[in-house]
């Protein structure tokens, strides 16, 4: 039986990373990322659930580009982490799959989310209101998986409960299949981040060939959001306590 072609997954959160950590990544030559970066494959529309992991292969195949150098093939799609559907379809296609998971400040990555909504046009609402309507939005469509779904756009503080999603995973992913990571190391020294995940990887420490560009520089929130702010902070005050207890990741500092 040939083994699965996908053998690890930059798998969330959204928001916190993923996307500068699969830039540094695919600049090495035996890491091979997807065109685009994420390739959505498991929540694709027409995923289905009867596909073998030799079907899955052959039908996302394009995603990725070309190469005749041996490389370890990852996708990097962060709404893998959010759906428990989505884990079970991955633990599935291959159970020794290896999950990196990059966790930023619960309130920042809130906020990061929901202008980027904004700016995108695809939130209207002003903060606080979007955040008091997100549970009615949520449950509305809660089946959903659509790239265009409320559910997928509008979930800023659900997307924040770290640890629910983190209990999701390591029901189907034994926990030394999985890293995690926080936003704040690899701000301040993606080498050394890069080079643990590296070795997480099972892969040889090389200098990479690309520079590492800044992340999060930009200012989300405006100067009238500060009580929305401090009111997140008090609700996300135990998720980021469990966190710590359970996890040991602390998102404090």
């Amino acid at each position: 039986m040939t083994s699965p072609r996908i053998t690890f997954v930059i798998g969330g959160a959204q928001k916190a990373g993923t996307t500068a950590l699969a830039t540094y990544m695919s600049a090495f030559s035996d890491i091979c990322l997807p065109l685009g970066k994420e390739a959505h494959l498991f929540d694709h529309p027409d995923f289905d659930e009867s596909w073998t992991a030799a079907d899955i292969d052959s039908r996302f195949a394009a995603f990725w580009p070309r190469t005749n150098v041996p490389c370890l093939v990852g996708d990097a799609t962060p709404l893998y982490m959010f759906d428990e559907r989505l884990i079970r379809r991955i633990s599935a296609y291959n159970p020794t799959m290896r999950w990196i998971i990059l966790l930023r400040d619960p309130v920042d990555r809130s906020l990061s989310h929901y202008y980027m909504e904004r700016g995108r046009g695809n939130e209207h609402l002003p903060l606080a209101a979007a955040l008091l309507g997100e549970p009615y939005r949520l449950w509305r469509h809660r089946t959903e998986l659509t790239q265009d779904s409320p559910r997928i756009m509008q979930s800023y503080v659900a997307r924040s409960r770290y640890c629910r999603q983190l209990d999701a995973l390591f029901r189907h992913t034994p926990r030394h299949n999985v890293l995690l990571l926080r936003t704040c190391d690899l701000r301040q020294d993606p080498a050394a981040v890069v080079a643990g995940v590296r070795q997480f990887l099972g892969l040889p420490q090389a200098h990479s060939p690309a520079e590492f560009p800044p992340v999060f520089e930009g200012r989300y929130e405006r100067d009238g959001d500060r009580i929305v702010r401090r009111i997140l902070k008090t609700l996300f005050r135990r998720e980021v306590r469990e966190l710590n207890r359970r996890y040991a990741i602390d998102l404090t500092n």
